[in-house]
């Protein structure tokens, strides 16, 4: 699997997972392979109907504190979702 398969199958299942929520902007965030695990590890970004409810101003000063990050575990021989979870971003100083 290279790279872009690995992306599309994050992208994929993230999808499928949560098509029940609207969730909307989904995106790569950050993807890194582990040669020790032979897994890919892929972060998607997106965002959840409660967090796009605001005014439009305060939405865009609130979006990026307001997406939701998924890590994705993946093997890569078999294309296998491994895991899910979520990474949460440390405050800005």
């Amino acid at each position: 699997m290279d790279v872009k398969e690995a992306v599309a199958v994050a992208k994929d299942y993230v999808g499928d997972l949560y098509a029940g929520e609207e969730i909307a902007d989904l995106g790569l965030e950050e993807v890194e392979f582990d040669d020790v695990s032979n897994e890919w590890s892929v972060t998607i970004g997106f965002l959840r109907p409660w967090n796009r409810t605001l005014p439009d101003a305060l939405a865009l000063a609130r979006r990026a504190s307001a997406r939701s990050y998924k890590v994705l575990r993946i093997d890569d021989d078999s294309g296998e979702v491994k895991s899910l979870k979520d990474r949460i971003l440390a405050p800005a100083q």
